[in-house]
């Protein structure tokens, strides 16, 4: 394995305060909340202090306490942070976003509890990779990470699903699975002694769309403020 290449195109130095912001895994992070965004946008009338809300929770579950677990399960992106802070960090991240959900489910209807309890699962399932793994594959980071995101935020909003999430959400599905696929590509090039210049262009292609999602969410949400 080379020990001179970043486990991720993202990742700074390893020690101190760095190693918190590598955690973040800031493009995939703001990637994934773009779907909150646009299945928020897709209601008809936009809940914009809802959104907020919504984009809060995500960023914490899947922000915070899905890399903490992840990094917990095997130190893919090698951070110095002691096991038991990420063990704080996912606990109680996660439980923040769950009160979160739990307080907008009191609010608008207690339907969205199944949402709450699926992320709740899924976030230790995935990450942790329990039952044997069964919930850690390529389809089930594309559902949970990306399909399940914009669901939430268009059902917390409208109180029901439609057509236009239900599309909205294949949508989420086809980019993390390519998400998944060049990102799979380009990280076993930079841990293994292949050499990663190799992958350049997959990894470039994997930046573009970690820009393309926050900026085609950004105009939607414009869009729909005018």
């Amino acid at each position: 394995m080379s020990t001179s290449a970043r486990p991720a195109f993202y990742a700074l130095r390893p020690g101190g305060w760095r190693d918190y912001m590598t955690l973040l895994h800031a493009p995939y992070t703001l990637w994934h909340l773009s779907y909150v965004a646009l299945g928020a946008a897709l209601v008809p009338h936009v809940r914009w202090g809802l959104l907020g809300w919504t984009v809060l929770a995500f960023l914490l579950a899947m922000g915070v306490g899905a890399h903490a677990l992840d990094e917990l399960n095997g130190r893919p992106l090698r951070t110095e942070i002691p096991a038991a802070v990420l063990v704080a960090l996912a606990v109680t991240s996660i439980a923040a976003g769950c009160a979160i959900g739990i307080w907008v489910a009191a609010s608008r209807t207690w339907w969205l509890l199944l949402f709450v309890a699926f992320g709740a699962f899924i976030v230790a399932a995935y990450n942790l990779e329990l039952a044997g793994g069964a919930f850690h594959s390529d389809l089930w980071f594309a559902l949970a990470w990306g399909a399940f995101p914009l669901l939430t935020a268009y059902f917390a909003s409208a109180g029901r699903l439609d057509w236009a999430p239900i599309a909205g959400a294949a949508f989420a599905v086809c980019t993390s699975l390519a998400q998944r696929v060049l990102s799979t590509e380009v990280r076993f090039a930079r841990r293994s002694a292949n050499d990663p210049a190799l992958t350049r262009p997959l990894e470039l292609a994997l930046q573009l769309l970690a820009a393309a999602l926050p900026l085609l969410a950004g105009a939607v949400l414009l869009a729909r403020a005018a």
